[in-house]
């Protein structure tokens, strides 16, 4: 059973800092190994996958492009009249994906039109995402990439998203009928529109392609306030195999905001790397650096309410990583 591997998404974390580049440098200076990006069009390929290259960090994951966002649009898979602007968006991200080596990207389905009934115009939107996947699909064939579709909530974070549910994304896939297709599973917009993670997660992981979280329905991160139990969640992904990259997608608070980081985080990546605080994040020492637990049992050692789970073997910290001081830890 693989340990979860965490990504930073830049369009999210480390706000105080301006351009990709930077916050690339943050990430790869925070501990991360992977970063994803939602939209990388504002700075050039090259200036981003070097920037990447020198922090030491993958980038896993983009979108295509928005389109007009003046004109409200945010994607254009599943716009009617919008097949060539999806199109041209589409071979964009392809070329930015090979520049910056990442393997996935994000084929967003837009809004319905404003004015319109989404149940009238339902049919017409799902024949133009249908045409324009099948397209996609062998572009990304051509190159070895993955498309991905996710699901965004209509009842929070935008009402007219077109793809909502994961039931609807799964049945998409299915009619489309291509592997280089997946599902985009972010935990957030599925807890608010559909609920039963439990349920979901098993049912749909086996065509899932790249996992995002947030806590709900403050979009969060995943150890504030709110309605998920991410110990429950992470250990329920590795049990159900899952070896993607998650994705740090939430609201960070005060700089970086990095409670999945690791050196800083909740999750079996802190101690992955052997980097702890010097006396435990509440205050009390930390045991030896140990590594392989359930999960939660991790979160209890970790935010220092228990000792650490019988049965980790000692490992030592690597300085690169470790964040909490300048000394190797014995």
């Amino acid at each position: 059973m693989a340990p979860l591997r965490f990504s930073a998404n830049l369009s999210w974390l480390f706000p105080e800092l301006s351009g990709f580049p930077a916050r690339l440098r943050a990430a790869g200076s925070s501990g991360f190994e992977a970063a994803e990006i939602g939209w990388p069009y504002a700075e050039p390929p090259e200036a981003l996958a070097r920037a990447a290259r020198e922090a030491g960090l993958r980038v896993v994951l983009i979108n295509t492009p928005p389109g007009d966002r003046e004109k409200g649009e945010n994607g254009l898979g599943a716009v009617p009249g919008r097949q060539a602007a999806f199109r041209e968006g589409l071979e964009q991200a392809v070329l930015y994906a090979k520049a910056l080596g990442c393997s996935r990207i994000h084929l967003m389905a837009g809004r319905v039109p404003k004015g319109a009934d989404r149940t009238a115009v339902r049919g017409e939107m799902e024949v133009v995402f249908l045409e324009n996947l099948r397209h996609a699909a062998e572009v990304l064939a051509q190159e070895n990439l993955v498309g991905l579709l996710e699901p965004i909530n209509t009842r929070i974070t935008d009402p007219r998203y077109f793809l909502d549910t994961p039931q609807q994304a799964a049945a998409i896939l299915q009619k489309v009928g291509r592997p280089n297709l997946q599902l985009q599973m972010d935990l957030f917009h599925w807890q608010i529109m559909d609920g039963n993670l439990t349920g979901n997660v098993r049912e749909f992981l086996p065509i899932v392609g790249h996992v995002q979280v947030a806590q709900v329905p403050g979009r969060g991160e995943p150890d504030s306030p709110g309605e998920l139990n991410f110990s429950y969640l992470f250990q329920l992904l590795e049990d159900e195999g899952y070896t993607g990259f998650v994705g740090c997608e939430y609201q960070p608070r005060g700089e970086g905001g990095l409670s999945l980081a690791p050196g800083k985080g909740l999750w079996r990546d802190t101690v992955d790397r052997g980097c702890l605080p010097p006396h435990g994040l509440r205050g009390r020492a930390p045991a030896p650096l140990r590594r392989h637990s359930r999960g939660p049992e991790l979160a209890a050692f970790i935010l220092g309410d228990e000792g650490p789970p019988a049965g980790w073997p000692v490992r030592s910290c690597a300085p690169a990583t470790c964040l909490w001081d300048g000394e190797q830890h014995d």
